[in-house]
């Protein structure tokens, strides 16, 4: 299942790398583009229209890390990839609070007991509306797609 996503992801990478201009294209070592298209999903398939943001269009969550991992690696900055560094850490942080936040031995039986409350309670609460946040992916992805249209 694993390799199914990432033979379409490096599908999805190549549709979107040849739209590059050739000099940024070639500084993407060919070993890189050959294993990629050794090992992409011949039967999916993907196209972008080059007309519409790239932040618009359907890329997979995979396509959208390989990506990163080829602008932070060939095209940023130093300052850019300090950048980068610092969200990814930020995020990694969020992340491991929340998992810490959630598995807390201490707090998972409090937990229940507000959960089996909350049942009981449920048709007398009022609902209200959910706050949308965008995710740590959505946020990653707008910050490396605004950062790869240096070409506008």
């Amino acid at each position: 299942m694993t390799n199914d996503k990432y033979a379409k992801a490096y599908k999805e990478v190549l549709e979107i790398i040849k739209y590059f201009p050739e000099e940024e294209y070639n500084k993407i070592p060919k070993e890189k583009i050959d294993f990629y298209i050794k090992n992409m999903d011949r039967n999916y398939e993907f196209s972008i229209d080059p007309l519409i943001d790239l932040s618009e269009q359907n890329i997979s969550r995979e396509a959208n890390a390989i990506i990163v991992t080829l602008f932070e690696d060939y095209f940023a900055t130093d300052e850019q990839k300090k950048k980068i560094k610092k969200i990814l850490e930020s995020n990694q942080n969020e992340e491991e609070d929340k998992k810490r936040e959630q598995y807390n031995p201490d707090d998972l039986f409090k937990n229940k007991n507000k959960n089996e409350n909350t049942y009981t309670n449920q048709s007398t609460e009022n609902t209200s509306l959910v706050e949308y946040k965008e995710s740590f992916f959505t946020r990653f992805k707008n910050f490396i797609l605004n950062l790869l249209h240096l070409n506008k």
